[in-house]
């Protein structure tokens, strides 16, 4: 009777863990603001969560890429440079477990841009997306103004993206991926040089998928 008693126990205790890995839901990142409506008569208050703003890059295959290339979309972004010496070649060789995890998916997306936009043109872009092995519009690099992405990506996507010459290769940046819902809201920042921060990144695209299922 007792190991009886002792197997349902555990099998509540199961599906309990089970139900709330099902339910849980990521945070919201960046700092939230209080809006004040008038709903039906009614004051109301909302929270405003910081997005991604409007913008406007130049993709591996000359293509204009913009916010409205991700709607209806989540996505992972980063900021990388083709010649980089360090920490990009390991954060692409773990994008790359990102990308095979979601390449089938058409609601999912990467958006990698260089900081060496100078260096960077479309077609060593396009060399070095093949040169990954990607070939389909999952993926997509981009160039364009530095001052615009140094700043989209300081201000809005939370990251360090900097030319300085003591760094090597020439500029400073942010090993991190960062995961975007369906309305350009940061909802998770993971460490892209490390399997550990990368298997937690898939976890929470899973995650936030089922967020929209419901």
């Amino acid at each position: 009777m007792r190991v009886h008693t002792r197997i349902i126990i555990v099998g509540l205790l199961a599906a309990a863990m089970l139900t709330a890995c099902e339910d849980r839901k990521l945070p919201y990142l960046g700092e939230a603001q209080t809006i004040v409506k008038t709903v039906e008569g009614k004051t109301v208050e909302e929270t405003d969560y910081p997005s991604i703003p409007a913008f406007s890059f130049t993709n591996q295959d000359n293509r204009a890429v913009t916010e409205a290339d991700f709607k209806d979309k989540i996505y992972v972004a980063d900021f990388f440079f083709t010649t980089c010496p360090t920490i990009c070649p390991v954060m692409k060789k773990n994008m790359l477990k990102v990308y095979d995890e979601i390449k089938d998916r058409p609601d999912v997306r990467i958006l990698s841009h260089t900081i060496d936009p100078g260096h960077d043109t479309p077609a060593v872009l396009k060399t070095y997306s093949n040169d990954l092995g990607v070939n389909n519009a999952t993926w997509q690099f981009v160039t364009g103004d530095r001052d615009k992405i140094y700043e989209i990506g300081q201000r809005h996507y939370l990251i360090t993206a900097a030319e300085d010459a003591k760094s090597p290769g020439g500029f400073l940046h942010s090993g991190h991926f960062v995961l975007l819902d369906k309305d350009r809201h940061i909802r998770g920042m993971y460490d892209g040089t490390t399997d550990d921060g990368t298997y937690e990144l898939i976890r929470d695209i899973r995650t936030l998928l089922k967020e929209y299922e419901k």
